[in-house]
């Protein structure tokens, strides 16, 4: 069967989820719950994407590729899908069109993979287009949700750091294969640590350095953790030597300690993260009305449909 069976998960995910929506909205005929209000406008777009997942799972197959992964990916996405929905109907639609643009996108790079695989033999050109990447939103950027980290293209928004993590796996890949063998065996002792000549690991901790600064400017806090811990598994995994994530870690910790002293919206999110309840009318507003939209559901919830999304004003940002 090709792992065909495995599409059935996410399908019947999203056409439940999607069924008890609209069912909640429409309890009985003439009656309609505005405020849970899912109509049908989305159907023709959830068509497509079920249409292009099997496409996409017959490419694979056809090409003899792995046909597990992008099942579990349409998984993922199907419950995000579905949530959405839940969350903030407006918002459905978008999320259906962005993820058969993804397919689509999916299935060219698959189709053009020997020509972008290309990228991997350059890796230091790839590090400096993943800096450039994430240094856009500080000249073109628009601030969103306190975020200076979209680029608003007309009717579009979309943020450069999601391409900034395919371009640092390929640089980190590259790099880490080209000198896999050097930052194996260590030559030099630094205390406990054993680590290579400086001149090896210099354009890791300077990609790192680059790309975390930006997201601190940027006041994107998630994106740059991220971004850090995806370079400090890679290079893990690559060397299997400790020495790199205690230094890492050491890394991060300074660079924690700075841009606390030196940004002030780095301190407000972190003492908001430490104790919200000091603010909870203003900076920490969305904090605390996500706390009061999971304690109303109790220890088990109020099961899905039936919670209090309401309570929170950015709510899609929010899983509940």
């Amino acid at each position: 069967m090709k792992n065909w069976s495995l599409l059935l998960a996410p399908f019947g995910i999203l056409l439940s989820g999607l069924i008890v929506l609209y069912l909640k909205a429409h309890p009985q005929s003439g009656i309609i719950h505005t405020e849970s209000l899912l109509g049908i406008s989305y159907l023709p777009w959830l068509a497509a994407v079920i249409v292009a997942a099997i496409v996409m799972q017959g490419v694979l197959v056809r090409r003899h590729m792995d046909t597990c992964l992008f099942p579990l990916v349409m998984l993922l996405a199907s419950i995000g899908v579905v949530e959405i929905a839940r969350l903030k109907p407006a918002l459905l639609i978008p999320q259906l069109r962005w993820l058969l643009i993804a397919m689509v996108l999916m299935f060219f790079v698959i189709r053009f993979w020997n020509r972008i695989g290309r990228l991997v033999d350059y890796p230091y050109i790839t590090g400096i287009c993943c800096v450039v990447v994430l240094f856009l939103p500080i000249l073109f950027g628009t601030e969103i949700g306190g975020s200076r980290n979209w680029l608003v293209l007309g009717p579009f928004s979309v943020q450069p750091s999601e391409f900034g993590k395919i371009l640092i796996v390929l640089f980190l890949a590259a790099y880490l294969s080209d000198h896999r063998k050097v930052l194996t065996l260590p030559k030099r002792r630094l205390l406990f640590l054993q680590l290579p000549p400086l001149r090896f690991i210099a354009p890791l901790i300077c990609i790192w350095s680059i790309a975390v600064l930006m997201f601190v400017v940027e006041k994107d806090l998630g994106s740059a953790l991220l971004f850090f811990g995806i370079a400090v598994l890679m290079t893990y995994m690559a060397t299997g030597s400790r020495s790199y994530v205690f230094l890492a870690l050491l890394f991060m910790g300074i660079a924690a300690v700075i841009c606390y002293m030196g940004f002030a919206h780095v301190r407000v999110r972190f003492d908001i993260w430490l104790n919200p309840w000091q603010d909870p009318n203003g900076m920490a507003y969305q904090v605390v009305q996500s706390l009061f939209a999971f304690g109303t559901g109790g220890v088990w919830g109020t099961g899905f449909g039936y919670g209090h999304p309401g309570f929170i004003p950015e709510v899609h940002t929010d899983f509940i």
